[in-house]
Formats: C-alpha cells, sequence, structure tokens
C-alpha cells in the first residue's frame, strides 16, 4: 500500500485522520473542519473545509467522491463529482457540497461530507493527427442507440 503523508491544519485539531472503515473499504471518509455549522440551502452549494493537506504518491490522484447516505437521505452530492486532488496539489483539501435536496442542510464541525479514492493516473502524450472513420462517427448522446 503506497503512504499519503497527512498534514492537520490548526482548525482540524480534534478531528479524526482520515481512516478507512473496514478492510474492504475503497475509500476514507473526509470531514468538515468547519469553526460552527454551515447551512446549504435548496439549489445552494458550499465549499467546505476539511483542515487536511496531503501528499500524495507520484503517480496517483486523490478521487473526492459524494457519500451516499448524504445523497439518498439529503440530495448532497458533489458539484464536481467526481474532484481530483493532483498529485503535486499541496493546498487544503477542500469538498463542494450541492444540495439538490428540498429542505437546508447543515454541516456540522465533523460530519463526514465526502470520500476519498486514491487511484492511479495514466498520463498520455497527445498527438495532432487526422483520425479514423468508425461507425458511430460524431454522434453524440444516445446516438449508439442504447438509451
Amino acid at each position: 500500500m503506497p503512504d499519503i503523508r497527512v498534514q492537520l491544519l490548526p482548525h482540524a485539531r480534534g478531528l479524526p485522520l482520515p481512516a478507512y472503515a473496514t478492510d474492504g473499504a475503497a475509500g476514507f471518509d473526509l470531514v468538515a473542519a468547519v469553526a460552527g455549522p454551515v447551512a446549504i440551502p435548496p439549489g445552494g452549494r458550499a465549499l467546505i473545509p476539511t483542515g487536511l493537506r496531503m501528499a500524495l504518491p507520484a503517480g496517483h490522484e486523490l478521487q473526492v467522491r459524494p457519500r451516499s447516505g448524504l445523497a439518498l437521505k439529503h440530495g448532497i452530492t458533489l458539484a464536481n463529482a467526481p474532484g481530483t486532488i493532483d498529485e503535486d496539489y499541496r493546498g487544503e483539501i477542500g469538498v463542494i457540497l450541492l444540495n439538490a435536496g428540498h429542505e437546508n442542510f447543515v454541516v456540522e464541525r465533523g460530519m463526514r461530507i465526502a470520500q476519498a479514492v486514491l487511484a492511479p493516473v495514466t498520463r498520455a502524450v497527445l498527438i495532432e493527427a487526422d483520425l479514423d472513420a468508425t461507425a458511430r462517427g460524431a454522434g453524440g448522446f444516445g446516438s449508439t442507440g442504447h438509451g
């Protein structure tokens, strides 16, 4: 398993270090490092701090994803799901919560707000070229006839 070095910022003191909840969990939870409650109205969004800085291993990204329980129970998702934390980013990790529900949602200190999955990254060399034809061609959304 690769190591992720984690720095707790002052406003995260007293909050748990991220950890995998079970042996088979793909991701670990990120918690809100807010000083006080943050209300997000229906249709609104807010950048919620985690109080964490991380140094990811080379060749990896951290994918920040919604928590299924918050999505089902409250309509809370991420505005940019999945969010990507690049290996060379050293700032605080923030989570952009979006309230797609019908009621105000209140984020409390220490609340589990997202999950993070470490994933390998494959980088490509982009080459300008003419492209070959395919059966689909330039067909857009729904053009494959499968939905």
